[in-house]
């Protein structure tokens, strides 16, 4: 390898910093910046945007960042919008109503993250929790979709010492 090659690698583009959360995009074309439910409750850290542009959060801790929330390097000058990432799920039907209600009760025993739905619950996949909601008798398919859990009774930024 010739010494330009070698210094034409190391030379990587710097991340674009995003330090601000904005209230609206006036229009202006915004970088997407694809986060899964795990990646959304961390405002620090390094991430990459749909067309691969590195992107450094540095956003004040707090409130997780939800799907469609405006980032910016500036205040009030949008350069990206935060979206949910497609993840692997298990979704979880019933013809009785009362068989879902069941297993949510016993999900929420076990801390599981859920999103609920009128007819179904969804929930990171899992194969120990599929072989217990088949086992309940529950219809349970395989779905690669975006993920937004109920954030709880103690809002999201709760956690258990």
């Amino acid at each position: 390898m010739g010494l330009w090659q070698l210094g034409s690698m190391q030379q990587e583009t710097r991340p674009l910093l995003l330090q601000h959360r904005c209230s609206s995009a006036a229009g202006e074309a915004l970088l997407q910046l694809p986060l899964t439910a795990a990646e959304r409750q961390i405002c620090r850290g390094l991430r990459r945007c749909s067309g691969g542009q590195k992107v450094l959060l540095q956003l004040p801790r707090g409130e997780p960042l939800a799907p469609g929330q405006l980032l910016g390097a500036v205040e009030n000058m949008p350069l990206a919008v935060v979206v949910a990432a497609d993840e692997p799920l298990l979704v979880v039907c019933s013809n009785d109503p009362m068989a879902l209600l069941q297993a949510a009760y016993h999900l929420g025993n076990r801390h599981v993250a859920l999103e609920l739905q009128a007819d179904q619950l969804r929930l990171l996949a899992d194969p120990v929790l599929e072989h217990l909601l088949g086992h309940r008798g529950l219809q349970v398919a395989h779905l690669q979709a975006p993920f937004l859990p109920e954030s709880g009774a103690y809002g999201a930024s709760h956690s258990h010492p």
